[in-house]
């Protein structure tokens, strides 16, 4: 046994090192079929970047033998070692050497080095070698080529398809062996599209109407229904909200209270509204110096104003202005762009075609706004928003600007964007320090994107005429990608901030174009775009997954089922407040402060200001949505960071999706969630039905299904324990929870034991999760 016993971990190394060789050649066997035609972006630059770029890339410090092989006219030239050979030598593989080293045996001659730990596959190796022999061509960035509308694939399975969006899914899942899931059963169909159209769950009344209606045009009428829900207009509002970085403070270290909530009302009323995208970006961009502007196209432009402000004295006025025309150059470049422009601050961007100059003349269509560093410091009303702003007045709030909720007559002043009466003068900044300039440039645009012709003029009005000219090639796309990102969990694009070198290649680059190149064609019609999405096929599957589809596509990278993720943390909140039947469904007006932690803004500030101390709202405003609570970006709302919600500190277009012991911590402690639990168990006690019909209601409401016979019997025998063991004064005291009056006349031990089964409800993944 002894023997056996120092042995055998050696046996099952051995074994284990048998198994991946297996598996290493079992690999190797179904590697991917050689494409017709090579993509240079597609196919070549990818394994360039992956094994190559390192020392034959865009950074001249760690660039060997004075070799780029990113760039056409580098890969082909002369070698700098060797005169006589070429890197590359279109159609000639036995002549290139960059293909002659990545199949040598020589492992001095080998390339990558053995020492790198990087090798390519046989199939990189016979791309590389197809390419040259297909003469090497080399492409412009796939992002910066405006997009062609496609052809429509062709597909074996023609029955599936429901509109465009299915040909481009399915074409890719068949080349890929996959095979899509069935449609959804209809009640896990109606939360997911609730959830996305509206972020609420569905009513029991509308589980009902749809679980009754065969007829054939049943999902589309929903769809309907739930798009003119003024709802639509919160929830589509909420991934812009992240984009524009808004928040209720103005950040840094005294972080003083700001009134740019008209804004937000501003934003939901747009989308209710269907505005099309070119004029709801154009309004934000340069609302102020449209023709004959409005008093709401000036109020839009509080887009621009969001960014962090200081109010600390001591600093240096022009450091921190420099600072805000950065903040604002750089949200232009990815949320709008979709590219990593702020790389570009300090020095040429590495791998992007964006120069520092480029960078800097961007800079200077946000560099004229009649702004300073610093305005004042933390006091009283002229300190919730900064110059310039503009005041809603209460004739405003009756009459041009009615969407906004102003709730009293004390004044309202909203930070909006204004320019200069003379141009200020813009330089490059040398490594990017405020106090360094170097040479003075103009407005203008990155090149490589599409350059800024003298049609149009030299300020933001501009810059929106060149971001909507049908021949930039990155606008429609990385909204389009955004939207999907929204209804999939997962953009086309994965890095939906990055269409630069560095990010990730499109999943499906012919649908992406399609999607664009439509939405340009439908006049940017958002509401059309998203209806597409949710009424296509792709988005109908069921999310129940194989170990088969499993194995063959782990993210779901290829869609064939349906989307599985947990929602955001503010529908969460929303989630439990319209099921327990607390909601507030006020739109707009005045963030509010819910429960929250004791102590924690006061173990985070300078103790100055309105925001100094947490003082919790009571009544109906403890039960407004999720994205009126209030953000304090030095301190952000806790239960929804933990739940991944952005701080707002900086544009940000994809949350990220964590699981932690935290998320189960709030959803079993949250006053909120108690509190909910307790009223819709009260609310079910007062019916006269049976306790076993008040579980399936409570179940239907939260997981938005009736429950299984096992989960109605799992439910039913906790409560009969929970109502057998519960103590008087335990329930008492689970029952103090909240501050909505508790029911009378109801007996506080059942009501007690209900709650318990309601919070357990709640705190099914299930409940929270988009299936």
């Amino acid at each position: 046994m002894l023997r056996i016993s120092i042995f055998l971990p050696l046996i099952v190394s051995l074994v284990l090192t048998l198994q991946c060789c297996n598996q290493g050649s079992s690999n190797e066997a179904k590697e991917e079929k050689i494409p017709e035609k090579i993509s240079y972006n597609f196919d070549i630059r990818p394994i360039l970047s992956d094994k190559c770029l390192a020392c034959h890339g865009p950074d001249a410090n760690k660039r060997a033998a004075g070799l780029r092989m990113d760039v056409e006219e580098s890969a082909f030239r002369a070698l700098k070692e060797n005169p006589t050979a070429h890197a590359l030598v279109a159609g000639k593989p036995e002549f290139s050497q960059a293909y002659l080293r990545i199949t040598s045996k020589d492992t001095a001659l080998l390339m990558p080095p053995p020492s790198s730990n990087l090798k390519l596959s046989n199939h990189e190796i016979s791309l590389i070698e197809k390419w040259i022999k297909q003469g090497g061509k080399y492409e412009k960035h796939w992002a910066f080529v405006a997009p062609v509308k496609p052809a429509i694939p062709k597909v074996a399975m023609k029955e599936w398809p429901r509109n465009e969006i299915d040909y481009f899914i399915l074409q890719k899942q068949e080349q890929k062996g996959l095979a899509p899931n069935p449609e959804a059963d209809k009640e896990r169909l109606l939360k997911r599209l609730s959830l996305d159209i509206t972020g609420l769950p569905p009513t029991l009344q509308m589980m009902d109407s749809f679980l009754a209606d065969n007829s054939a045009g049943a999902y589309d009428k929903m769809v309907d229904k739930l798009m003119q829900n003024p709802a639509y207009g919160e929830k589509m509002a909420l991934h812009w909200l992240d984009l524009a970085r808004y928040a209720d403070s103005h950040g840094y270290q005294d972080d003083g209270y700001r009134t740019q909530w008209p804004w937000r009302d501003w934003v939901i009323h747009a989308f209710n509204e269907n505005m099309h995208y070119d004029d709801f970006v154009t309004w934000q961009l340069a609302g102020d110096l449209m023709p004959k502007s409005t008093k709401e196209q000036l109020l839009a432009t509080g887009f621009n104003r969001n960014h962090k402000i200081t109010e600390e004295g001591g600093v240096i006025p022009e450091e921190y202005r420099m600072m805000y025309v950065t903040d604002r150059n750089d949200m232009f470049g990815k949320g709008l762009l979709g590219v990593t422009l702020e790389c570009a601050h300090c020095h040429d961007h590495k791998y992007d075609p964006f120069s520092q100059k480029e960078y800097y003349q961007m800079f200077a269509f946000f560099n004229n706004v009649k702004e300073v560093g610093i305005e004042s410091v933390i006091g009283g009303p002229e300190t919730y928003a900064k110059k310039p702003l503009m005041e809603i007045s209460n004739d405003d709030a009756k009459s041009i600007l009615k969407f906004v909720n102003k709730q009293d007559t004390s004044r309202l002043i909203v930070s909006v964007m204004g320019d200069l009466d003379t141009t200020r003068k813009t330089y490059i900044l040398k490594r990017g320090v405020y106090d360094a300039p170097g040479d003075e440039v103009q407005p203008g645009t990155p090149k490589s994107i599409l350059p800024f012709n003298d049609k149009y003029p030299k300020n933001r009005l501009g810059l929106s005429q060149w971001l909507f000219d049908k021949k930039n090639p990155l606008t429609a796309r990385v909204y389009v990608n955004i939207l999907w990102q929204e209804f999939f969990g997962r953009g086309i694009v994965k890095t939906s901030g990055d269409f630069g070198m560095q990010g990730e290649l499109p999943s499906h680059p012919a649908l992406l174009d399609w999607l664009a190149s439509d939405f340009m064609e439908h006049d940017w019609d958002i509401k059309r775009l998203v209806k597409q999405m949710v009424t296509s096929a792709t988005y109908c599957q069921s999310a129940v997954f194989t170990k088969e589809k499993l194995a063959m596509d782990p993210d779901n990278v290829y869609l064939a089922r349906g989307s599985r993720y947990r929602i955001h943390a503010e529908f969460i909140k929303d989630l439990v407040l319209s099921s327990s039947g607390l909601l507030n469904k006020t739109i707009g007006g005045p963030s509010v402060k819910p429960y929250q932690p004791a102590g924690l803004w006061e173990g985070a500030t300078s103790g100055r200001g309105l925001l100094s101390v947490y003082n919790q709202d009571h009544g109906g405003s403890l039960y407004r949505r999720g994205m009126y609570t209030l953000i304090k970006r030095t301190v952000p709302p806790p239960t929804m960071g933990i739940f991944d919600a952005s701080n707002r500190d900086l544009c940000e277009v994809k949350r990220l999706k964590t699981n932690t012991p935290l998320q189960a911590l709030v959803m079993m402690n949250d006053p909120a969630v108690l509190e909910a639990s307790r009223v819709l168990a009260a609310k079910l006690l007062q019916e006269k039905t049976a306790s076993q019909d008040k579980i399936i209601k409570a179940f239907r409401l939260i997981v938005c299904r009736k429950p299984s016979e096992k989960e109605i019997e799992v439910l039913t025998a906790y409560y009969s324990k929970e109502l057998k063991i519960m103590k008087p004064d335990v329930a008492e005291k689970m029952i103090s929870v909240g501050e909505y009056p508790i029911t009378k006349n109801v007996d506080r031990k059942s009501l007690a034991a209900l709650m318990r089964v309601v919070s357990a409800i709640y705190n099914l993944e299930e409940t929270i999760t988009k299936t």
